[in-house]
C-alpha cells in the first residue's frame, strides 16, 4: 500500500506499478454520523437491495458476534418484506466458520436474486469475491493490540485508516463500476482517520521477536534499524522475558537453553515448555500441547441453533475438571484414535481445518525436536509431569483466587477472570496458570490449567520471591523446604 515508504527504507530502491483492473467506484458518505453503525449497515444493505441493480453487496463487521446478529435481522426484515422484493441470500465469512460454510461466498448467485456478504476485514485483503458491485463501509475493524506493561492483548474496535477506507472501497470495482457507502461523514473521514493502521511490529508481543534477532548475532536491539520502531518499553520487557525464561544470561547473551528455544518458530514461553518436556519425559504430548494453542481459539465451533449440544461436546474433554491445556491435548489424542476422522470433528463440534493446522504444525514441532536432540516420550498416565512442563515454560502468568471469586496475577497484580469458555471457569481452582490475557469486556485469562503453587519455587526460583508463594506453599511443603529450593 505503501512502496514509497519501504522504497526509501531500502536505500530508494525503485518502484515498480502494476495497475490493477478498477473499474470506477462511486462513493458516498453519510450527512450526520451515525448513532448506531449496525442498524444503519442493515438500512442501507435493505436500501441497496430495493432500489439498487442487480449486484452483490459486502458489508465489512467487526467480529463474529456482529455478524451472526446481523444476519438473524436482516432475516427477519426480509421476511416482513415477503414476496414483495426480489430473493436476499445472506452469507457470512469470518474467520471461526467452517470452510464449507465460508466456501458459499464464493458460489455464483442465482438468476434474478442478489448475495449480501457480511464480512470481517478478512475479505479486505486477504480474498476476492467476484461480483461485489456495492460496498458498505461502517469504518470500524478489530484491532489487536499488545499492552507490554501489563502483559494484555485487547482486541477493542477502533476506527479504520484510510488506507483501510480506500482498499475496502475497491472491493467495489473489480468486476464492474461499483458503488461504495461510507456510514461516516466526509469530516470525519478527511479529519478523524489515521492515513495507515499502526504496524503490528508496534503493537504485538516483541519476545519471539527479539529472540529471533539474538540468535542472528543482532545485540543491540535499541539501535537496531527497524523500519518502524516499536516502544523501547515493549522491548525492555521482552528482554526481561527472555533473561526469565533462562534464554539470555545477564549479559543478555543466548544461552545454550536459548539456542535450543530459537528453533521453534514459536512464543518463547511455548519453545521453553517443550525443552523442558524432555526433563519430565512427556515432549509428545507437550508438542501436541503446543500445536493446539498455536492454532488459537478457533477449536470449537458453537453454531447459534445447536449451542447446548456444542457446549456439552466441549464438556466432554473437561470431565475430572483436567484444565484447558489437557482437554486440548484429549481433543488432539481422541482424533488421532479415530484416524483423524472428519465425521468425529463434526460430531463433536470441532473445526477440522483447524485440526489439520494443528496436525501440520505439530509434525513440524516433532522434526524440530530431533534437531535440538530431545527425545520423543510419553508419559499420559502422569499428568503433573505435564502440568509441570508447562509451568515451566508459563511461569510468569500465574494468577491466585481472590475471596471474591475473581483472580490476581502473581508478579505485576492485577484483576483478571477466567473466560467463560474455559473448562475451569465454574471450578475456580486457587492456583492457575494461564497461556494469555486477552481484553474483551472484562480481562480475562484463556486456556487455564490448575497448579501447585510448589512447582513455582521449584521452577522459577530466580523469578517468584518465596514471599510470592510462600503463605499457600508453605500450608503444603515441609518446613524449611521452600527456602531450600532458593
Amino acid at each position: 500500500m505503501d512502496a514509497e515508504k519501504f522504497s526509501d527504507y531500502f536505500d530508494t530502491a525503485p518502484i515498480f506499478s502494476f495497475p490493477g483492473r478498477r473499474y470506477p467506484v462511486e462513493i458516498n458518505f453519510t450527512s450526520a454520523p451515525e448513532a448506531d453503525y449496525m442498524d444503519a449497515a442493515i438500512v442501507t444493505v435493505l436500501t441497496i437491495h430495493v432500489r439498487e441493480p442487480l449486484g452483490d453487496i459486502l458489508v465489512f463487521l467487526t467480529g463474529q458476534e456482529e455478524i451472526e446478529t446481523a444476519e438473524e435481522i436482516l432475516k427477519q426484515r426480509i421476511r416482513g418484506l415477503g414476496t414483495k422484493i426480489r430473493e436476499l441470500i445472506i452469507c457470512p465469512i469470518y474467520a471461526n466458520l467452517p470452510s464449507e460454510l465460508q466456501a458459499k461466498i464464493f458460489e455464483p448467485t442465482p438468476e434474478g436474486a442478489r448475495k449480501v456478504v457480511l464480512a470481517t476485514n478478512i475479505a479486505e485483503t486477504s480474498l476476492t469475491i467476484d461480483g461485489i458491485k456495492y460496498v458498505v463501509d461502517p469504518g470500524f475493524s478489530k484491532m489487536k493490540s499488545y499492552n507490554p506493561r501489563t502483559g494484555m492483548e485487547s482486541l477493542l474496535i477502533t476506527p479504520i485508516s484510510k488506507a483501510s477506507a480506500t482498499q475496502r472501497a475497491g472491493r467495489a470495482g473489480r468486476t464492474s463500476a461499483g458503488k461504495c457507502y461510507r456510514l461516516y461523514t466526509a469530516f470525519n473521514y478527511n479529519n478523524d482517520l489515521e492515513e495507515n493502521t499502526v504496524p503490528e511490529v508496534q503493537r504485538t508481543n516483541l519476545a519471539s521477536v527479539v529472540l529471533a534477532l539474538k540468535s542472528l548475532g543482532i545485540h543491540d536491539l535499541i539501535n537496531f534499524d527497524f523500519m518502524d520502531p516499536p516502544p523501547a518499553e515493549a522491548l525492555v520487557k521482552a528482554l526481561e522475558l527472555l533473561f526469565a525464561l533462562g534464554a539470555l544470561n545477564k549479559l543478555g547473551e543466548l544461552t545454550k537453553a536459548g539456542r535450543r528455544m530459537a528453533e521453534f518458530p514459536l512464543d518463547p514461553m511455548l519453545s521453553k515448555m517443550i525443552v523442558v518436556s524432555d526433563k519430565y519425559k512427556c515432549s509428545d504430548e507437550i508438542i501436541s500441547i503446543a500445536a493446539m494453542l498455536s492454532v488459537g481459539g478457533s477449536i470449537f465451533y458453537r453454531p447459534k441453533d445447536k449451542q447446548v449440544h456444542a457446549d456439552n461436546a466441549r464438556m466432554n474433554f473437561h470431565t475430572g475438571n483436567v484444565g484447558d491445556h489437557i482437554a486440548l491435548l484429549k481433543v488432539y489424542s481422541s482424533w488421532k484414535e479415530t484416524n483423524y476422522s472428519t465425521q468425529w470433528c463434526y460430531e463433536n463440534y470441532i473445526q477440522v481445518r483447524s485440526m489439520k493446522r494443528a496436525r501440520d504444525i505439530r509434525d513440524q514441532l516433532e522434526g524440530l525436536l530431533e534437531r535440538v536432540e530431545i527425545e520423543i516420550s510419553s508419559n499420559m498416565n502422569e499428568l503433573d509431569s505435564v502440568r509441570k512442563s508447562i509451568v515451566a515454560g508459563f511461569f510468569p502468568h500465574t494468577a491466585k483466587l481472590q475471596k471474591n471469586g475473581s483472580y490476581r496475577t502473581v508478579k505485576h497484580p492485577q484483576t483478571v477472570h477466567i473466560h467463560p469458555n474455559s473448562g475451569l471457569s465454574q471450578v475456580l481452582p486457587r492456583w492457575v496458570v494461564y497461556h494469555e490475557l486477552v481484553l474483551t469486556s472484562k480481562e480475562y485469562m484463556r486456556q487455564v490449567t490448575e497448579l501447585k503453587p510448589e512447582w513455582l519455587i521449584e521452577l522459577a526460583p530466580h523469578y517468584y520471591q518465596l514471599k510470592d508463594v510462600e503463605d499457600d506453599a508453605s500450608k503444603k511443603m515441609p518446613k524449611g523446604a521452600g527456602k531450600a529450593a532458593i
